[in-house]
């Protein structure tokens, strides 16, 4: 059990409790996180803050 990443621990904690609903959640958070990450020195930048 100590050699299961947090993927994986994450997933067995989200089916035994029947917590799905942390699932949109998350993913909202990775793509946020991924928005960040593109475009803190990209030229997308100027046009991300349109949309926001």
């Amino acid at each position: 059990m100590a050699n299961q990443s947090f993927v994986t621990e994450f997933w067995e904690f989200i089916k035994v409790r029947k917590k799905y609903w942390l699932i949109p959640i998350v993913i909202i958070l990775l793509l946020f996180g991924t928005l960040i990450i593109f475009t803190e020195s990209s030229s997308v930048a100027p046009f991300i803050y349109t949309l926001f």
